[in-house]
């Protein structure tokens, strides 16, 4: 027990530091960005004290270490900053009443939103791929195991927005049987709101399910040649029987990964599908706030796309670990 406790800490300290190391590789990115807020705003006809005064009141002037730090101390107390956006909307208008919206505010529905799209794609990619998997080891080099591996790779090679223009073209204009859009409000019904994500949700599960039903397809068959496996058939046990009770559970660390990895891309990678399908999550913030150089909100959505990479493949490496015993004791 004191072993596996060693591991985690040691495998939480490594996700901190790469954080850190991420958290800089970020800000320099983003701040190496050609073009400036102020000027974007104030348009080519600016005069440059205008400009300049903008820089000032956003903190732009100051060295880049000094914001790196400032902004770090903030991300550590939960303080993402304010958006530059409403910051010069506000005084612009003359109606700044010094209560401005946080960029943390200004993320959470949309980060929940994400999570809620990711969590459906999830509940239906994880079970179909595996079982999708399960079913092509049972029945390798059959018909079947060639039409899944064809029309996988197919899906996974295609690019996004392909596939949910495809998908749209057939669901929602031919057929109509899911909206096009999927416009997700406060006050809308679990079920209206399913019904919304489940197109953009459609598109990402044949995004990765390859990835998952290969990775168990392989990982069973490698077994299956092992000599327990064959004791087990000898015996007379039905192959569904071998492959879910004998063979999968020892092929359940690189399965752990993989779907690790697939759920991470669902957090990350969904910039693509919610622009395409207009859903108000992370990932069409990051795109308009990019638009319009909004460098605070830029900054926390990597940050969080960094954070929850790193914590999903940290909780797939504990979890392979804790799996397989073997993993435990390298030596």
């Amino acid at each position: 027990m004191n072993s596996v406790l060693k591991i985690i800490l040691q495998r939480l300290a490594l996700g901190l530091l790469t954080l850190f190391i991420v958290s800089i590789v970020i800000f320099t990115a983003v701040n190496m960005l050609p073009g400036d807020f102020a000027q974007a705003i104030l348009g080519q006809g600016a005069t440059p004290e205008a400009v300049e005064a903008i820089r000032r009141d956003l903190g732009l002037d100051q060295h880049p270490v000094i914001r790196y730090f400032e902004w770090l101390s903030g991300a550590l107390r939960g303080d993402l900053g304010n958006s530059f956006a409403q910051a010069n909307f506000a005084s612009f208008v003359g109606a700044d009443s010094g209560v401005r919206t946080s960029v943390a505010q200004q993320i959470a529905p949309r980060f929940a939103n994400t999570m809620f799209l990711a969590g459906v794609t999830a509940a239906i990619a994880v079970p179909f791929s595996v079982t999708l998997g399960i079913l092509a080891a049972l029945y390798r080099n059959s018909v079947f195991d060639r039409a899944t591996n064809v029309t996988t790779l197919s899906s996974i090679s295609s690019p996004e927005f392909f596939l949910a223009y495809v998908l749209i073209l057939f669901l929602a204009v031919l057929n109509q049987w899911l909206p096009s859009l999927s416009n997700i409000y406060d006050g809308m019904s679990f079920g209206e709101r399913l019904e919304r994500t489940l197109l953009p949700a459609l598109t990402l599960t044949l995004v990765v399910t390859a990835h998952m039903m290969r990775m168990t397809r392989a990982a069973i068959i490698n077994l299956l040649a092992s000599p327990y496996i064959e004791m087990a058939r000898l015996k007379g046990i039905k192959p569904m029987r071998v492959i879910v009770r004998h063979a999968l559970p020892n092929a359940l660390a690189p399965i752990i990964n993989v779907i690790a990895l697939n759920l991470a891309y669902l957090i990350t990678g969904v910039v693509v599908v919610e622009v395409v399908f207009v859903y108000p999550g992370i990932g069409q913030l990051f795109v308009d706030s990019v638009k319009i150089r909004d460098i605070p909100v830029v900054q926390a959505c990597c940050l969080i796309f960094a954070a929850a990479y790193i914590l999903l493949n940290l909780t797939a490496d504990i979890l392979s670990i804790l799996s397989n015993p073997r993993l435990r004791h390298p030596k």
